[in-house]
């Protein structure tokens, strides 16, 4: 078996997210089990970044 570049198209099979229930994204981790988008599973807080929406709508 190689492990380079015919082994890179076996990588797609399962699904790496889910829906979330608290946000309802396509982000929640199955493996880590926790929201990439808000938070869920890892924190009781809604996952929130200054860094995320653009500098133009923050202070509107």
């Amino acid at each position: 078996m190689t492990k380079g570049t015919s082994s890179f198209g076996k990588r797609g099979k399962g699904k790496t997210h889910i829906r979330c229930r608290r946000c309802g994204r396509h982000s929640y981790n199955v493996t880590k089990k926790y929201c990439a988008a808000c938070g869920y599973g890892r924190s009781r807080r809604m996952r929130n970044y200054r860094w995320v929406r653009p500098y133009h709508r923050r202070y509107r």
